[in-house]
């Protein structure tokens, strides 16, 4: 019986430390990141990664079929993909005081309307100018260049439409909240200001690479329209790299929200704007 009840106490003992470590491990999950706000950016990229399935098919040319199975292994892939993408994200960015402070403030019940509005105008005008430059210095490749205008691909208008809130809000989460935040944390922990904060220089160095990672990363689509010769890969980190820069700095002054914003502006003067434009003019 003496044997039974130093059982039962050790095994109640083994239960509470169980116990215990389980809410130090949840606890210690809480405080890594926002788990609201990893939901909500996760459910929006798997979404939008299948907004933007029409278009690429288009784009490409390929007449595969949109059945449920590819949507169904699409989501699941951008699922894993972009769980990591968030998590880290939101990891790195909030060691280096980088984030999406609206939607922060909104999922703490703060009103964020004066700070929403206050962002709109400087965010939609830099996307428009993004989108401007872009244009413009896509017209001077094609003018010195006649065959980069194998490049230009009109894609149906709702394609183009629906593309657009995956590069918006996607493509942003992907290349600012994550890379430019990976790259602002590994050089802060390398070298930090006066005031123990992320250097100036490093952040405009992590704005810059993650801009020409975003050139690059438009290669392999480019690769489905024409050859990679060394003009066509310079011409993508240019384009790309100008709404690059400007994405970045919003996302460092601003925000992410401010970032997405710019970034959609700039796609809908790229891929509709545009193509209205010079069909109009034609």
């Amino acid at each position: 019986m003496r044997n039974y009840a130093a059982w039962i106490i050790r095994e109640k003992n083994e239960i509470i430390t169980g116990y215990s470590y389980f809410k130090e491990g949840y606890d210690l999950m809480k405080k890594l990141i926002n788990w609201k706000l990893f939901f909500i950016l996760l459910i929006i990229c798997v979404i939008t990664s299948l907004l933007v399935i029409p278009y690429s098919l288009e784009l490409t040319s390929n007449k595969i079929e949109i059945t449920p199975k590819i949507l169904l292994l699409t989501a699941l892939q951008n699922l894993v993909l972009f769980a990591i993408v968030i998590f880290l994200g939101l990891f790195l960015s909030k060691r280096i005081g980088m984030g999406l402070p609206i939607l922060q403030g909104v999922l703490d019940g703060k009103n964020q309307t004066k700070e929403l509005k206050s962002i709109l105008l400087p965010s939609f005008s830099l996307g428009i100018i993004a989108g401007i430059l872009i244009v413009l210095i896509g017209i001077l490749f094609n003018k010195f260049i006649p065959e980069l205008l194998n490049l230009e691909t009109p894609v149906t208008v709702w394609k183009a439409f629906l593309a657009s809130f995956y590069g918006g809000i996607a493509e942003e989460i992907l290349l600012r909240l994550f890379l430019v935040s990976l790259f602002v944390w590994i050089i802060f922990k390398i070298k930090k200001d006066k005031d123990g904060k992320p250097a100036v220089f490093g952040i405009w160095l992590s704005i810059i690479l993650a801009a020409v990672f975003f050139g690059l990363g438009h290669l392999p689509a480019t690769a489905q329209i024409t050859s990679l010769t060394g003009i066509v890969i310079i011409r993508a980190i240019v384009l790309n790299g100008v709404g690059g820069i400007i994405f970045g700095w919003l996302y460092w002054k601003k925000g992410l929200e401010s970032a997405i914003i710019a970034h959609f502006s700039a796609d809908i003067v790229l891929h509709i704007i545009t193509p209205f434009a010079a069909s109009f003019f034609s």
